[in-house]
């Protein structure tokens, strides 16, 4: 008798985090089709209303739910890497400071922290650089939406000397 390799019958198990993916597609899928049902049932000549694409979105967000429950059971998602929590916590402090300087500071000041907070978070940690570079840009883009555009985005002191 030889002693040849002999495939593994290795059980998989079932993933876990795509079975909580899942739920949560499949809760939002219910929320959007409750939403959906309590819109006007208008329709025009055509037969497509106000509630057509949101009924839409909600099908096929149901259709991932069970295509992600399926490949969860089989165990053929790839193996995830290490969650980093330090990018994270850059990118969700970033998110405060701009919420919360916003309004005093204004669009440019308050966006160009959250750059130089998302560019630390992938490894560009020279606050002194990063910080003047997207205050420019995000004057610039302040610029574009308030003056060609006519869109209302919040005014601080920066952008009191161009406008």
């Amino acid at each position: 008798m030889s002693k040849g390799s002999t495939p593994s019958t290795q059980t998989r198990r079932p993933d876990r985090a795509a079975l909580v993916i899942a739920v949560f597609l499949a809760g939002l899928a219910g929320l959007i089709f409750w939403d959906t049902s309590r819109l006007a049932k208008i329709t025009s000549y055509s037969g497509i209303g106000p509630a057509t694409i949101p009924f839409v979105i909600a099908s096929v967000l149901l259709l991932l739910a069970a295509w992600t429950v399926f490949e969860a059971l089989r165990g053929d998602f790839p193996a995830r890497e290490r969650q980093e929590f330090g990018p994270v916590i850059w990118i969700v402090g970033g998110l405060a400071a701009q919420m919360l300087t916003l309004k005093p500071l204004g669009f440019s000041i308050a966006t160009g922290l959250l750059f130089a907070a998302t560019a630390a978070a992938f490894g560009k940690r020279k606050l002194w650089f990063t910080i003047p570079i997207g205050v420019v840009l995000c004057l610039g883009v302040w610029l574009v939406f308030a003056g060609l555009l006519q869109l209302s985005l919040p005014a601080g002191p920066l952008e009191h000397l161009f406008w």
